[in-house]
């Protein structure tokens, strides 16, 4: 896959006309410096003959001039197309992240897709160009061995004897310029994935006073990435030192060639004036060392995004859901991580109308269930079926109005609180947001802030519990057939609790709730109780029928269960 940098965005990128400009721009700017030989030659040798040169050194000039302008115009252009195809890149690998969900931030790691997402993008967004400016960089040898074959053929025989050696150190540079930079940007992403990590839990650091052994375990890569960006300029320089020890020879080559053709009287001086500018045209290997670099970056870069752009996304149907009173089913489920089964042939109902909560200890699956119920995570094997209809034949927007989620730690992205309560709905109204906040008990703090729900998150100091309630009034706010509660309830208060779990299960309350619950007294408010077991469903039940069994009761022992 990153064999191949046009499979991301064409072999032209996204903006096709900057780019067939640029090429344009570069093919005249290379055409100038092949004809800028000639017409000095020519001047010369009218000068030395005593002829009239006046227009020729026009010529002359007006040459360096247009050399000079598309010389801009490449730069200009360049940096024009890099934006976009950058800018395309992200826009590209954001949107599939957020389709693939979860399962992207558990492969790659928050940290590493932030890596790629900023780093490589911008690296592989240089692809076109690098493509344009190493046409060109061709160009000029192929060019100058043409006009020395033109001038003489003598000139250009002496130039391919030595291309062959040539030939082979540019191969050996771009095969081991591959290997290094693609070593150098996963250091990279390692590094990132592990800072990430350390933002995330800065809290437990500090108490724990272990900063400086994070930064160590941050920084451990560091060696790699030294290694292997030094590995990188070392063949850089080898290449480079290999092709000025070469490329003066042919030069030298050519010259004296040319110097026995004027003794001989078959050049003249400004043909071989001319020809010394070819050879220096010709063997400008130096240009094709730089784009082969920039090059080998880019589709190193683009290796690295093409790996997240493979990962599926989630595929969805076009049926929609009949009308029902939101029963969920699953039938069959398997679902599996990291190669263990965390969840085997797990069959539930839950009818509609009803709340369930699900209970279990610490690893027996009950999070990854909720994310089967409200298809955050498509399961191995089995399905999952809401109102009989199966959640993997239902559109996008279809399933998203039917299922609300909560969560433990609810995502507030950076809107005003009322934004943020009502994300994912169109043009809610100031009503419906106060009336799901007081569901959430949240109305009380976020009306005693200076702006109320027109303050922005950054600027609302919240507990934990406060967070969730957020998260519980978005839910709320959402509404839909079925409720998924992931653990959303753990940060509040008792008294909080029992009241928003009495909401949830009151008389005249519609729709299906699935309640993933840590405490005995959450449980016993539900309807019924999902007891899981190792991926397993141990007994389904009201919550006093199931407190008679040890195990069940072992479950909530020592505040266990969530």
């Amino acid at each position: 896959m990153a064999e191949n940098v046009g499979t991301l965005h064409g072999p032209f990128g996204p903006a096709p006309a900057r780019w067939l400009a640029l090429c344009l721009a570069s093919t005249a700017a290379t055409g100038a410096a092949l004809l800028l030989p000639a017409a000095l030659g020519r001047t010369l040798d009218l000068l030395l003959a005593h002829d009239p040169a006046t227009r020729w050194v026009l010529y002359c000039a007006a040459l360096v001039l247009l050399i000079a302008l598309l010389d801009a115009c490449e730069t200009v252009l360049g940096g024009t197309v890099d934006a976009r195809t950058t800018a395309w890149l992200r826009r590209r690998l954001t949107a599939h992240v957020l389709a693939v969900g979860p399962r992207a931030a558990a492969r790659f790691g928050p940290g590493d897709l932030v890596a790629r997402l900023v780093g490589n993008a911008a690296q592989a967004g240089t692809a076109p160009t690098s493509r344009a400016a190493l046409f060109s960089a061709l160009a000029g040898p192929v060019g100058g061995l043409v006009t020395l074959a033109l001038i003489d053929p003598w000139l250009a025989a002496v130039w391919l004897a030595g291309a062959p050696v040539l030939a082979l150190l540019l191969r050996a540079f771009a095969r081991d310029t591959r290997e290094c930079v693609t070593r150098y940007q996963e250091a990279q992403g390692r590094i990132a994935a592990a800072l990430s990590e350390a933002v995330g839990g800065h809290r437990t650091i500090a108490a724990a006073g272990t900063a400086d052994r994070e930064t160590a375990r941050i920084l451990r890569p560091l060696p790699e990435l030294s290694s292997a960006g030094h590995r990188m300029w070392r063949v850089q320089g080898r290449a480079a030192g290999q092709s000025v020890a070469v490329a003066p020879l042919l030069q030298l080559g050519v010259v004296a060639v040319a110097g026995v053709l004027l003794a001989r009287h078959r050049l003249t001086v400004g043909e071989v004036l001319a020809a010394s500018r070819y050879a220096v045209l010709a063997t400008g290997v130096g240009a094709l060392v730089g784009q082969l670099a920039s090059l080998a970056r880019a589709r190193a870069a683009a290796g690295r995004l093409t790996e997240v752009l493979a990962e599926p996304a989630a595929v969805h149907g076009e049926r929609r859901l009949p009308s029902g009173p939101g029963r969920l089913e699953l039938r069959g489920v398997t679902a599996r991580r990291g190669g263990r089964a965390v969840l085997d042939g797990v069959d539930l109902v839950v009818p509609g109308g009803t709340t369930l909560a699900v209970v279990g200890r610490s690893g027996a699956g009950k999070s990854l269930l909720a994310a089967l119920a409200g298809r955050l995570a498509d399961p191995d094997a089995g399905e999952v079926l809401l109102d009989g209809v199966p959640l993997r034949e239902l559109t996008r927007d279809e399933l998203r109005r039917a299922i609300g989620h909560a969560f433990e730690r609810p995502a507030l992205l950076g809107g005003t609180l009322a934004q943020e309560i009502g994300l994912g709905l169109t043009s809610p109204s100031p009503a419906r947001i106060r009336e799901a906040a007081r569901a959430a008990h949240a109305d009380d703090f976020v009306s005693r802030l200076p702006a109320g729900y027109a303050t922005r998150c950054a600027d609302a100091p919240r507990s934990g519990g406060e967070s969730q309630r957020l998260g519980l009034a978005r839910a709320f706010a959402h509404g839909g057939r079925l409720l998924v509660l992931d653990d959303a309830l753990s940060s509040l208060d008792t008294v909080t609790e029992a009241r928003i779990t009495e909401s949830l299960v009151g008389a005249g309350t519609d729709g299906t709730r699935l309640l993933i619950a840590h405490r005995a007294s959450t449980a016993a408010r539900a309807d019924a109780v999902a007891w899981l077991d190792a991926g397993r469903i141990r007994a389904v039940g009201p919550h006093e029928e199931l407190w008679r069994m040890p195990g069940y009761r072992a479950v909530f022992a020592g505040g266990e269960g969530a």
